[in-house]
Order: C-alpha cells, then sequence, then structure tokens
C-alpha cells in the first residue's frame, strides 16, 4: 500500500520506502498525538529517530534489534521528549538538539543533550544527511531537518513549526509569530520546491506546494 502519512495512537505505523531511506511514522500518546519518525538508511541499516515523544513500549519494538544511533529533538517542548531518557538508556543514542533548546531539554528529561545544532549543520544516517534548519519562533531552538532525496523529491522533518494549514503555536507573541514566520516563508518555502514533503509534530503530512498559497493568509491572521 502507498503511504499516506495518517497515523493514529495506538493504531498501525506507515513506512514510506524510499531509495536510500526508510520512513517509518508512528504516533504515540492519545492525549496529545504526537508523531515520532524512525528513518533507517537502506544500506547499511542506521537508525535515527526523530522525537522520542512517549510511549517507549511503542518506540524500542520499532527500533528492534538494529539499535539506534542517534535521537534528534526539534524543540523543548515537554510532549516531544518524554521517551527520550528511556530510548537513550536502552541504545546508547547520541543525542541531537537545537543548541537554544538544549539546556530545557536536559533539565526536563534529565539526559545531556551530546551534539547541538543549527542552520547548515548536517546529522548523518549511514550514508544519508539530513541538513538542519533553524525555524525561531515556536520555541528559541526549533529545528527542522531535510533530506534531499536524489531518487526523488526532498524530505521535510518539521517539529511543530509547519503543520497543514499553518505554522506552530506562538501562544499570543506577536514578536515570537513575526520570526516564526518569517523563518518559515524564507527558509522553508522560500528555498525548497512544491513537492517537498513535509512530515509534522502532530496529525497529517503535506507539501509545501499544497500550503504555499496560504502563507499571506497566516501572516494576515497572526497565527
Amino acid at each position: 500500500m502507498s503511504y499516506s502519512g495518517a497515523v493514529k495512537p495506538g493504531g498501525p505505523i506507515d513506512v514510506r520506502e524510499l531509495g536510500t531511506l526508510t520512513i517509518t511514522k508512528v504516533a504515540v500518546d492519545p492525549d496529545t498525538s504526537n508523531n515520532c519518525y524512525l528513518v533507517t538508511c537502506r544500506e547499511s541499516g542506521d537508525q535515527l529517530l526523530i522525537d522520542a515523544a512517549a510511549e517507549p513500549g511503542t518506540l524500542m519494538p520499532l527500533i528492534g534489534e538494529s539499535g539506534l544511533s542517534t535521537v534528534v529533538t526539534t524543540h523543548q517542548h515537554w510532549d516531544h521528549h518524554r521517551a527520550l531518557a528511556d530510548v537513550v538508556g536502552a541504545t546508547q543514542a547520541v543525542t541531537v538538539a537545537g543548541e537554544p533548546d538544549a539546556a530545557a531539554i536536559t533539565e526536563q528529561t534529565g539526559v545531556p543533550i551530546d551534539r547541538t545544532v543549527t542552520d547548515g549543520d548536517v546529522v548523518t544516517v549511514g550514508g544519508c544527511e539530513l541538513e538542519v534548519i533553524r525555524i525561531t519562533g515556536h520555541t528559541p531552538g526549533s529545528i527542522c531537518l531535510v533530506y534531499d532525496d536524489p531518487d526523488g523529491h526532498p524530505h521535510l522533518f518539521t517539529g511543530d513549526s509547519l503543520f497543514p494549514g499553518g505554522v506552530g503555536a506562538t501562544f499570543g507573541d506577536e514578536a515570537a509569530f513575526a520570526t516564526l514566520i518569517d523563518d518559515v516563508e524564507h527558509k522553508l518555502f522560500g528555498r525548497l520546491p512544491d513537492d517537498t514533503w513535509f512530515y509534522p509534530g502532530h496529525g497529517d503530512d503535506s507539501t509545501l506546494g499544497a500550503e504555499r498559497p496560504g502563507l499571506p493568509e497566516w501572516r494576515e491572521r497572526g497565527w
């Protein structure tokens, strides 16, 4: 069956097979419905997890005996790292986060961040490279990861910075919203093509092309 990206907590995973990577999407916690993404290099078997959000009992069987080399936390909010301590304790994976959010993640989880990253840094999984794009606004150190598939279109993991229908919440902070919408417009929509498929921290996926017409409305409404 083709990949849709529509998953629900307690339901089945969805798996996308690229020429070089496998992307496994799972939703955890019925209350927050967070998405977690296991990215596997098809050549080496090396694995990377984006957001150990919750339910280590769900995540660890997905990781399986192949183990885990890296866990990337997209931002500091509590619902995106509740399983971080358990996953790292079981796998000894290297932890990665945006530099401005790293201390808060460690304070909340007790897990040190081994590597802090910002714009232009690269996180590897096997022989594949995912580039870091820092998006400020939802939190000070939120990051996205983009994989430019040599056999297809880019794949973008957006955390809570971009969703179908709008950018992430800024909780009434007008300055934070201005920064967020500017970063999303210039660093994501201004750089990446319409066929870029993006994978958000909650809910369904979309493409930049499907969402691009909404940018003026998002900016005008202020959320």
